[in-house]
């Protein structure tokens, strides 16, 4: 049973390896979208976004493989901001058995019950998912935020690096990415918040879709309990609901992992190998 939790973390960690993308289309006129126009509405869209340092929180993950496969588990979520965002499994009496981490530096995960991990930096993610990912957009994917390439955080001095068209009852927003990748967010026409970010590879099929739901108020902000990520373009669909609970927003804990010295390590193509035998 443990071994499977363990299994499917990994999983999800090749997920987010493999979070790449693409598009692009010509935006209209600023058009008057709930009441405002132009950049005051951008503005809006930023103004109301949970500036958080930090949040913590239980979260369901159910990672669908494709052909119906669904692999589930449970786990905790711990994110500092500008240092790490964390995914945790400890299903009995606290013991952690599996551990994923997202820092500036990369990706590590440890495999608590066969004492291994992975330790990948971005720069070997990007050589090997062909884009330009970083820490600050993977958090502002689960912070809820609008993103630029080159920023930790986007503010109201943002607001013109934006282009602003009506997309039904919603309203889509656009900036300029890297030369890899093109960055669009849809935002509720009436209230303004987040409802998806899609990132795009620039001349390819491959496109990541990170989409928000259930939006209740925490911290007198409005913050989503459901997010969905989906990678479309490939072989076979994946995609990964996250249902949360319990936010909070504050506490302290060690933001950075300690990997053991008799743990040993393991490449993302071995894993690849493993996953595919077990």
């Amino acid at each position: 049973m443990m071994a499977g939790k363990v299994k499917y973390l990994y999983m999800i960690l090749i997920v987010l390896l493999t979070a790449s993308c693409s598009s692009s289309r010509k935006a209209a006129k600023a058009p008057m979208i709930g009441g405002l126009t132009g950049e005051a509405y951008i503005e809006k869209v930023i103004e109301q976004v949970p500036a958080w340092q930090s949040l913590s929180g239980k979260v369901a993950l159910d990672l669908s493989l494709g052909d119906g496969k669904h692999a589930e588990v449970n786990a905790t979520l711990r994110l500092k901001r500008g240092e790490s965002i964390q995914l945790s499994v400890a299903p009995f009496l606290g013991i952690e058995v599996a551990r994923i981490e997202i820092s500036p530096d990369g990706l590590v995960a440890l495999d608590r019950l066969n004492k291994r991990y992975i330790q990948v930096p971005f720069e070997e993610i990007n050589r090997w998912a062909r884009t330009d990912l970083s820490f600050a957009v993977l958090q502002s994917l689960f912070l809820n935020e609008l993103f630029v390439p080159d920023k930790a955080q986007v503010d109201l001095n943002d607001a013109s690096r934006f282009r602003l068209s009506l997309e039904g009852e919603r309203a889509m927003l656009e900036t300029e990415g890297t030369h890899r990748l093109t960055y669009r967010f849809f935002t509720s026409a009436e209230q303004g918040w987040l409802q998806e970010s899609r990132i795009g590879v620039s001349g390819t099929p491959y496109a990541l879709q990170w989409k928000y739901d259930a939006f209740r108020q925490i911290e007198q902000r409005f913050f989503p309990e459901k997010m969905r990520l989906s990678i479309e373009g490939t072989s076979k669909p994946l995609a990964l609901n996250m249902d949360f609970s319990r936010l909070s927003v504050g506490g302290d804990w060690k933001a950075r992992t300690e990997i053991p010295a008799k743990y040993t390590r393991v490449e993302v193509e071995d894993l690849l190998k493993m996953l595919q035998n077990e």
